[in-house]
């Protein structure tokens, strides 16, 4: 455990007592070994799940130590009908909210429960945080800028080189959204307006927050491999998605042609940032900061090929005859589907105010993230394939 731990102004960093909601989440298990390899703070872990922090909470297992173990206390309960949640966000000097429904199918298809998983369902930990005077660090969506400026202009306008029209900045870029009929965007709405809220419990009752609006993080323990770490249906994010097919031998599918851009980031890249945060409330609150990493922009189908080459390297597999095929949003997503072109983060307000900035390169983060899933996949099955038959 660290000691004599300093903020980057040169403060002493006291420790302190976390409650992390969705602590057992792919980003909240990466959290809690950041927290308890390096700091000594505490951790009250709520989640309805704990398998990807199981290695934290047994001493004699993953290579958790017994200090850690005393660290850490899970809480099992889903915060939208457990009276036990005021209670730990005043045990608590500071609420990470990490709980949402973020999976880009259900959009469309829950919309009910995207809106109140995200927006209904977060109201009461804000409202416990501003009435106990707890400061809060709110997890929200790069998909609360909608699409960019640039995606209405002509295809063969100039200005459409022009980074102005794309990049996203937290404290400028408007927020666009599609129609109504198109329920994708049912989660960047409620997310949207959960910000809102919280930005208007900060200026009205002196809520200390700051808002991280994460783009792609990537990593081992990501969610989703359908049926081994994660519910046997429903559509994951695009690296997941792809994952999937990676490790079943299937062709990657690309939606629309894979011609929207995106951006990745290293999980452990990323919880360095969220760690400033936590430490550095004097530079932190009352800011919304992007989460990204703006080196790594690929459209989709580049985002294919790569992880075709980077699989056939860690797997050891040749790919498959055709490792590709153009499905359509409507058939890939069903009805009410909309996107947006291009997510790139401006990272001007992060790294001013916490000096941060993403280092690992867009092959390594996926040779990590699909040496993880190729080994994870193969203990599956194996294990699967290894059950004795029922008599």
């Amino acid at each position: 455990m660290a000691s004599g731990r300093v903020d980057l102004d040169g403060n002493p960093i006291n420790p302190m007592t976390i409650c992390m909601i969705g602590a057992g989440g792919f980003i909240g298990s990466h959290l809690c070994e950041k927290l308890l390899a390096e700091t000594p703070h505490t951790i009250l872990a709520v989640d309805v799940y704990n398998d990807k922090i199981k290695h934290l909470l047994e001493p004699s297992g993953g290579g958790a130590t017994s200090s850690w173990a005393d660290r850490i206390q899970f809480h099992r309960l889903n915060i939208k009908n457990d009276s036990r949640l005021e209670g730990l966000i005043k045990m608590a000097d500071l609420t990470v909210n990490l709980a949402a429904i973020c999976t880009p199918a259900d959009y469309n298809t829950r919309p009910l429960d995207t809106i109140y998983s995200n927006f209904i369902d977060a109201l009461p930990v804000v409202k416990y945080c501003s009435e106990n005077g707890k400061r809060l660090i709110h997890f929200s969506t790069c998909e609360v800028y909608g699409k960019t400026i640039g995606c209405f202009l002509p295809k063969d306008s100039p200005l459409r080189q022009d980074p102005e029209y794309f990049v996203l900045k937290e404290d400028a870029s408007p927020c666009i959204f599609g129609p109504i009929d198109k329920q994708r965007w049912s989660y960047a709405c409620a997310k949207q307006l959960i910000e809102r809220l919280i930005y208007a419990e900060g200026a009205e009752n002196g809520l200390e927050f700051t808002i991280v609006r994460p783009f792609n993080w990537i990593g081992p323990r990501m969610d989703f491999i359908p049926g081994i770490d994660g519910p046997s249906e429903g559509v994951p994010r695009v690296l997941a998605c792809f994952s999937n097919n990676l490790l079943r031998r299937e062709p990657l599918k690309l939606v629309d042609g894979g011609e929207s851009q995106r951006t990745f980031v290293y999980i452990k890249d990323a919880i360095e940032a969220v760690l400033l945060m936590i430490e550095n409330p004097a530079r932190a609150n009352s800011h919304i900061f992007n989460v990204g990493n703006p080196n790594n922009e690929v459209t989709v189908r580049q985002l294919a090929e790569m992880m075709t080459q980077v699989y056939t390297k860690v797997s050891g597999e040749s790919p498959i005859e055709s490792p590709t095929i153009d499905v359509s949003s409507k058939e890939f997503y069903g009805e009410g589907y909309d996107d947006s072109d291009k997510r790139i983060p401006d990272m001007t307000i992060i790294n001013r105010q916490l000096g941060w900035n993403p280092k690992t390169s867009l092959w390594d983060l996926l040779e990590s993230t699909l040496t993880y899933q190729h080994r994870t996949y193969a203990e599956a099955v194996k294990k699967a394939t290894s059950k004795p038959l029922a008599s």
